[in-house]
Order: structure tokens, then sequence, then C-alpha cells
């Protein structure tokens, strides 16, 4: 097989692209490295497949072995380079190796090992979630035998050093290939990489230094939290293994809907209703907050709908600082769907008035006879004043009847 063609040894087409090339090759060497196929022709295929690959991966030497055949490459590729240079996606030839035999584990013992984290859930009010609250949740978590103390063996009980690898947790072992001695790294099976022998377990936690146990934290909530946030209590997770650390606890909060406000941010939103009048006139209205204490606020006339209003530092407290946000009262005017007679008497009266007509008229509906100047009279200045007087007379009135 010797003269076997380089696409041929590699199983890929001559039109192959170089990541397909690298592929093929990294296949092919897992297969018939000599360390893992016991064949007897192995060796000679693995000295093939690389020959090829160090070939075909160069453009320039791969060009002229499309031209010339393995005499335009001057009997291939043998002698130049390392012969595991092929492995360079897998961090070099040693940490594929590694990754077959266990060489790459030089730290296999038992690792300390981190305990979980634990997840909990709290509902708070909206008045609860802008100041802050304190809340009790109950957890069941890992923590170190009290029978034991963690140790993992009955009390009294000696704990002998693993004979098997003398107490590192690992254990070693020499291979020699045609390519030079390798040295496996492997977690020791007598003692599961703890490098200690456990001749009696504990009765309780059975050997693993931890029970199931639980809890009540008490969690303290900032002000400023909304609904999807997390408080993290360090520490209040799972204890860990073998010394590691323990986990977190994390309380993601739930705040519930108030029957007045809504929440933007830092800022609080209150809808005002205002009737047509009210609008119109101006008006002053007494707020509610969150605080519990009245804000009176004084509207303007000619108030338009969807106006805003703020008032300072009744909002929502920035996390981790000592600035609260705004309210805001978003001014809601409704029309009304239905009259009174005598409302909407007004209101017919108001629109004449807005038309330019005459303000009054009897409530009969019947029209009343104008009386004809003389045309010696003079001409009636009209006054502006009695005429905005009049108009205020009647959106009083229409307050009134609202």
């Amino acid at each position: 097989m010797a003269d076997q063609d380089f696409y041929t040894v590699l199983g890929v087409a001559r039109n192959a692209s170089n990541e397909e090339i690298r592929g093929a090759f990294r296949r092919k060497a897992m297969e018939f490295h000599p360390d893992r196929n016991k064949n007897p022709d192995a060796e000679e295929r693995f000295k093939e497949i690389n020959e090829a690959y160090q070939v075909l991966s160069d453009t320039k030497k791969r060009g002229q072995y499309d031209r010339f055949g393995k005499a335009g490459v001057n009997g291939g590729a043998q002698g130049a380079g390392s012969p595991f240079d092929g492995f360079e996606g897998f961090g070099g030839f040693g940490d594929i190796f590694d990754s077959f035999f266990g060489g790459a584990s030089a730290n296999m013992g038992r690792q300390p090992r981190r305990g979980g984290d634990l997840q909990q859930q709290v509902t708070l009010s909206f008045e609860e979630s802008v100041f802050g609250a304190h809340r009790e949740v109950d957890i069941s978590r890992l923590e170190p035998c009290n029978h034991c103390s963690g140790a993992g063996n009955e009390p009294g009980t000696s704990v002998d050093a693993c004979a098997d690898c003398r107490g590192s947790g690992q254990v070693r072992r020499s291979q020699r290939s045609v390519f030079g001695q390798f040295t496996q790294v492997a977690p020791c099976h007598a003692c599961r990489g703890r490098g200690s022998i456990v001749n009696s377990p504990c009765s309780i936690c059975r050997g693993g230094g931890r029970e199931r146990r639980k809890r009540r934290i008490e969690v303290k909530i900032p002000g400023g939290v909304d609904s999807g946030m997390q408080v993290r209590l360090n520490g209040e997770g799972d204890v860990g293994s073998d010394g590691g650390g323990s986990g977190n606890l994390y309380v993601s909060v739930n705040v519930q809907e108030h029957n007045l406000f809504q929440r933007d941010g830092t800022d609080i939103v209150f809808n005002l209703p205002l009737n047509i009048a009210e609008a119109a006139l101006g008006v002053e209205k007494t707020i509610p907050t969150v605080d519990g204490f009245d804000e009176e606020l004084k509207l303007p006339q000619g108030t338009q709908p969807g106006a805003e209003f703020r008032i300072r530092n009744k909002g929502v407290p920035h996390l981790h600082s000592n600035r609260r946000g705004d309210m805001r009262v978003h001014v809601d005017v409704r029309i009304p769907s239905s009259l009174s007679g005598h409302q909407r008497e007004l209101m017919e009266e108001l629109a004449r008035s807005f038309n330019g007509d005459e303000p009054t008229r009897p409530r009969n509906g019947k029209g009343r006879k104008r009386s004809r100047k003389k045309e010696t009279e003079e001409p009636v200045q009209n006054d502006q004043n009695s005429d905005d007087s009049a108009d205020k007379g009647l959106f009083d009135r229409i307050k009134e009847a609202f």
C-alpha cells in the first residue's frame, strides 16, 4: 500500500477542501494509531496517513503532487515536520493522545467541587417592592453531616491512605510505542480519587459527608425591586464537596399589581379622571401617593386629555441609591356617554356660546322674539368681559351639573 494515492489514503475527493482533509486525517489517525489499534499493519497505515496529510495540507506540496504525483514532492513528506503536526485543532498531538489515554488529566484526583445553587420565590405587595421588605423562605439544602462532621466515616473509625495511589488519588501507567514512551494518568479506582479509604462509612450519610436538611432563611429585600429580579444570598446553597465552597440561594421576586398605581421604571404612574368641565376650568385635585400621604395638585384651565404632571420624588427608589423616581399624574378626560336633561341643556347652551350665538334661551325650548332697534339708536359696543363672565358662569353651572 506504499504507492497508494494520498487522496485514497485519507478517503477524500481530489477537490476536497482543507477542512475536509484535516477532518479526514483526524479520523484516520484516531482509528489507526498503534497505541489504540493492535492490528499488525496499524503502524504502517498510521505512517501512510501522516505522510498523506503532510502533503495534502500544504497548498504548495499539494499542487506539485496533483501535477507530478509523489515524484513532485520528493517522495512525500517523510522527515518534514513533526509526525503529530496534524492535530493542531486539538491543541497538539499530546492533547489528543491524552484524551485517548487519560494523560491530560494531570490533576485527576478528587478536586474541590462547589455546591449547587438553590432557587426560591417570594411575592411582594406593590408598596413592599417600593420600600423593601423582610421575608422568610423555607429551603431544603445539603449540609455537612452532623454525625460524622462531614468526614464520611463512622465516628471512632479510622481513615487509611489508599495503598494503590499512596494517597495521591491518581495512578500512572507508562506505555511504550514506536513514538516513544507515554504516561497515562487516571483517577485511582480503589479510592475513587479521594486518596483515602473509608473502612466504615458513616451510617447517616453513607460516606458522602453531606446530608439534606430543611432550613428557614430570612431574606432582606431592598426597596426598588421589580418582578423578575433576583436577590442573591451568597453561601446559602448546598455545601460543596471535598473542600469546595457552598452554592448560593437566589430568591426571585414577584410583585402584585396595585389598583391605583402602575410602575414605569422608577416612576409611578397614576391615572387621574377628569370631567370636561374640570379640564376646561382647571381644578385642584387630591392625589394619593404610595407613601400614604396625599398631595395637592393644581391643574390649569384648558388641561388637555393625555397631559402629564409630575410630583417629584414620589416614585420608586433607585436600587442601591437614595434617589427616587417621580410620580407621573396622567390626565384622563372622560366624555359622558349619557346626559341628564339639565346637563344636556347646559351643554347645548355651551355649544351655542362657542359658536357665537345667543348664550341663553328659555328652558321650554320656544324661541324669543328680538326687539327691533330704532334706526336712530346708536350701535351698542360689545363688552368682551361680560361675554367671558357669562361663559365662566355657564362653565360653573356645567361643572356643578357633573
